[in-house]
């Protein structure tokens, strides 16, 4: 797809891998719907700086991904402010690191919240998009996954099952949205100066670190180029792409 004078939303947008997610497709000539749940200023912030140093169009949006009004509110918001919409980008997540044995500390309500901002608000997005990209003939949706969704890794149970099912409601996704839309899927492994990183403790993340081949975190502008790839390529769907150094196989 040519991504010149396309539109983008990202979800997530001013987090640490969202940003750079907004500076490759920016780079590339993609006006930029920058999504946010609760950081205005920072996401606002995002939009001036890849309107000055890219000379496209961005403009910050709020919403709560796990109400349905809000999502189908952004979707109506971003199609006004730009008349069109071309990608979609879920890099929204939650994240509470919680040691797989603590099972007792993973409650109800801690499983739902992550479920409902990792997975089902995916998919609730995806399905808002959907007749718009089919209307236009053409589509990418390229979700941010996990290597816990691949192993079972990660800050918890609930998160790396979340992404265990965004990585295959991307292939599902896939079959329901050809041939128009374009669904894939990058899934990187730890990655500093995120706030999922924050979240986790120390000797998790060493120990991430440690046992990748290449004994550092995952590049975040390499995930980002990834997904610009993602929404450039014209023959590849329902994939999923590993991104870090070296630690689980796919």
């Amino acid at each position: 797809m040519d991504l010149k004078g396309a539109v983008a939303l990202v979800t997530g947008g001013n987090g640490g891998l969202g940003q750079r997610i907004c500076h490759a497709l920016a780079k590339e000539g993609v006006n930029i719907a920058v999504m946010y749940a609760q950081s205005k200023d920072q996401a606002e912030g995002v939009a001036r700086e890849l309107t000055s140093q890219y000379q496209i169009n961005a403009a910050a949006f709020a919403c709560d991904i796990t109400d349905d009004i809000a999502i189908q509110t952004l979707i109506g918001n971003v199609t006004k402010r730009f008349g069109r919409l071309d990608i979609l980008i879920n890099d929204a997540a939650y994240n509470k690191a919680i040691p797989f044995t603590e099972l007792d500390t993973l409650t109800n309500e801690v499983w739902d919240k992550i479920m409902a901002v990792n997975l089902t608000g995916p998919m609730r997005l995806t399905k808002a998009v959907a007749p718009i990209m089919k209307a236009r003939g053409q589509g990418r949706v390229v979700n941010i996954a996990s290597v816990a969704g691949l192993h079972p890794v990660g800050s918890s149970i609930a998160y790396a099952v979340a992404k265990a099912g965004l990585i295959h409601l991307t292939r599902c996704m896939a079959v329901a949205m050809a041939p128009e839309t374009l669904v894939n899927c990058v899934a990187p492994g730890l990655i500093e100066g995120t706030r999922a990183t924050e979240n986790l403790r120390p000797e998790m993340i060493e120990r991430s670190m440690a046992g990748s081949l290449l004994k550092k975190a995952a590049d975040k502008d390499d995930c980002a180029d990834m997904v610009v790839t993602m929404c450039r390529t014209e023959t590849m769907t329902g994939q999923t792409i590993v991104i870090d150094a070296g630690r689980v196989f796919h």
